[in-house]
C-alpha cells in the first residue's frame, strides 16, 4: 500500500530536500548528494519513493519533478516558508493577537524575515531599543502606528529632526482624545515641521506599534486576551520593511492629517 502525498512530501527530510532542490530544473545526482550532505546508498530509496508516487523522475543519472511534483512544490514552498517564520518562536506567534492583520496580509507573514523576538527584563520593559532608533537616527525615514506615547517620544523626535529624518506616525484618536492640552499642543507643533507628518486614524486599533524605517523593523502586538507583555519582533529584512510599508499604507488610507481635524 502507498503513502499519503503528505507522508511522502513531510515525513522525511531528505525527499523533501529533493523536491525542493528541483523546484528551479533537472539537477544530477551528485548535485543533489552534496547539498543534502548524504550518500547515495541513503538517498537512492527516498528518491525511489518519490519516483513510485509520480512527484520526480529520472533519465541517467538525472533527475527532475513530474506534473505533479510541480504542482506540489509549488504549494509547499509558500507553506514552509510561513512554517519558517512561526517556528522562530511559535509561542510569540501563538499567544498573541493576530486579527488586526487583513487576512491579504496575513497570507504573506512568511515575509517577515530575518526576523528575533526581543523579550525585554523588567527593568528594561519601557527602554527604547537601541538598534532600532539608532537606525532611525540614520535613516531617510522613520515611520509608526501606535497606540501610546512614549515617554521619550519627544526627546527621539528632536533627535531625528537634527538628522532630517522624515517622520510619519499614525495615532488611534481615542489616544489623542485622552492627552493633556500641553502634550496635545506639543504634538501640534512638531507636526509644523515639514520632517513631522502626523496622522490620525479613526478606529480602534488592536495592537500596541509598529514602526519600521529605512533597514529595520519593529512589531509589538497584544495577547489573545488583550494584555501587553513587553516582547516585541524586530526584523531585518528588504521584504519585511515592504510588507509592513504595505500594512503602513493600509491604515494611512483611512487617516487624516492632525492638522485638518
Amino acid at each position: 500500500m502507498k503513502k499519503s502525498l503528505l507522508d511522502v512530501v513531510f515525513m522525511s527530510e531528505k525527499r523533501k530536500g529533493v523536491l525542493l532542490l528541483l523546484q528551479d530544473g533537472a539537477k544530477e545526482m551528485e548535485f543533489l548528494l552534496k547539498f543534502l550532505d548524504t550518500t547515495r546508498q541513503a538517498l537512492l530509496p527516498q528518491i525511489k519513493v518519490l519516483e513510485e508516487h509520480h512527484l520526480v523522475s529520472h533519465y541517467e543519472d538525472t533527475y527532475e519533478l513530474t506534473i505533479i511534483g510541480k504542482l506540489i512544490v509549488e504549494k509547499m514552498i509558500p507553506l514552509l516558508k510561513k512554517i519558517e517564520v512561526l517556528d522562530n518562536d511559535i509561542d510569540y506567534w501563538g499567544t498573541h493577537d493576530l486579527n488586526f492583520i487583513p487576512p491579504h496580509f496575513l497570507q504573506r507573514i512568511d515575509e517577515l524575515r530575518e526576523c528575533r523576538v526581543i523579550k525585554p527584563s523588567i527593568t528594561d520593559l519601557y527602554e527604547i531599543d537601541n538598534e532600532f532608533h539608532e537606525a532611525s537616527k540614520r535613516s531617510e525615514s522613520h515611520y509608526v502606528i501606535t497606540t501610546y506615547i512614549h515617554p521619550e517620544f519627544y526627546r527621539l523626535v528632536y533627535e531625528m529632526m537634527n538628522n532630517n529624518v522624515q517622520m510619519y506616525f499614525v495615532f488611534p484618536s481615542d489616544l489623542l482624545d485622552k492627552l493633556q492640552p500641553a502634550r496635545y499642543s506639543e504634538l501640534i507643533e512638531i507636526s509644523k515641521s515639514e520632517l513631522v507628518h502626523i496622522f490620525v486614524y479613526p478606529k480602534k486599533i488592536d495592537f500596541l506599534f509598529f514602526a519600521f524605517n529605512d533597514t529595520h523593523s519593529m512589531l509589538s502586538l497584544l495577547t489573545n486576551n488583550g494584555e501587553f507583555d513587553g516582547k516585541y519582533v524586530l526584523c531585518r529584512c528588504k521584504k519585511s520593511l515592504e510588507w509592513e510599508k504595505e500594512l503602513f499604507d493600509y491604515y494611512l488610507k483611512e487617516s487624516t492629517p492632525i492638522n485638518e481635524i
